[in-house]
């Protein structure tokens, strides 16, 4: 049983208890939020609540979260764009909105589900039973490729790279405002926030993040960019063009509140992937073409 404490600071006043714990915790839905506490393992001032309480600051927060249970993932005949597949490899570009691994509250409908059914028992098993062949991932709202190991070989030689940032990794991405320089780098550290575990921010005791940015056509209050990646941090593209003023158009998390559009979460393409074969030791490459919530966007902009 693992126990974690917060104490409510004055910008999150009024909010609902379990929306404040699922933005705080990352990795842990909604609905696994408000299933502790509906089990009485969350409190407020030592005081048991329903997920419906509204928080006041200074409040101290205890929750008590359960050990984790090792399941048997299912598999599930979910269909998957695969771009390549050998005996070592498979290249899959991702739908937006498809969770990469099993976590709590996503036991089913994620990619390692399909990969289940896809693979049977070829995958890397190094990450365990609950990411097997999952080499790195991107975020649920985020779409495109990603590569996924069928071998233990295969997946020690993909981590090797993905640590010593070989890997090329680009990204279309549309930000608000217009950006003024046609190109750019951004080189700022990133590291969980102290006051907000489900964040990521600039910190000069975080790990080195650098990106870099192309502008590919401009749109007045918006801008259609590429983004390459020459180290690759947890929402590293998202914050790095936030802490520009550029905050990604659909961002919940680092944009505005509120967006005009009615978007499904960040506009975010991972769309170029390349590395060294892990067996053949060739360099090979691959491009997802921009789905169709992005080009939709792209057309509302230019009419």
């Amino acid at each position: 049983m693992e126990e974690r404490i917060f104490y409510i600071d004055e910008s999150c006043e009024d909010m609902r208890i379990d929306r404040y714990l699922s933005l705080l915790m990352d990795g842990f839905s909604r609905s696994y939020i408000q299933k502790i506490i509906r089990d009485e393992a969350v409190t407020v001032d030592s005081k048991a609540v329903k997920a419906s309480y509204r928080i006041t600051e200074g409040e101290e927060v205890k929750i008590l979260i359960p050990e984790p249970i090792e399941l048997d993932i299912e598999a599930e005949n979910i269909p998957l764009d695969i771009v390549y597949e050998d005996d070592d490899i498979l290249i899959i570009n991702k739908a937006q909105g498809m969770v990469v691994h099993p976590a709590p509250g996503h036991y089913s409908g994620t990619l390692v589900n399909a990969l289940l059914y896809h693979c049977r028992d070829s995958l890397s098993d190094i990450n365990g039973v609950m990411r097997p062949g999952i080499v790195h991932r991107i975020d649920r709202d985020t779409s495109g490729l990603l590569v996924v190991c069928k071998n233990n070989n295969a997946h020690h030689a993909l981590a090797e790279q993905f640590a010593v940032h070989s890997i090329t990794r680009s990204y279309r991405a549309i930000v608000y405002n217009n950006l003024k320089q046609d190109e750019g780098t951004i080189d700022a550290p990133l590291a969980r926030m102290k006051n907000d575990r489900k964040k990521i921010g600039i910190d000069p005791s975080g790990k080195r993040a650098v990106t870099h940015y192309q502008v590919i056509e401009r749109f007045g209050q918006y801008t259609d960019v590429e983004c390459r990646l020459e180290t690759g941090r947890t929402h590293q593209i998202r914050v790095h063009m936030a802490s520009i003023g550029h905050p990604l158009v659909g961002d919940p998390v680092y944009g505005p509140a509120k967006e005009r559009f009615h978007l499904n979460g960040q506009m975010l393409h991972a769309m170029t992937l390349g590395f060294i074969h892990p067996t053949t030791k060739n360099y090979i490459s691959f491009t997802a073409p921009l789905p169709d919530y992005y080009t939709a966007l792209l057309e509302r902009l230019r009419s």
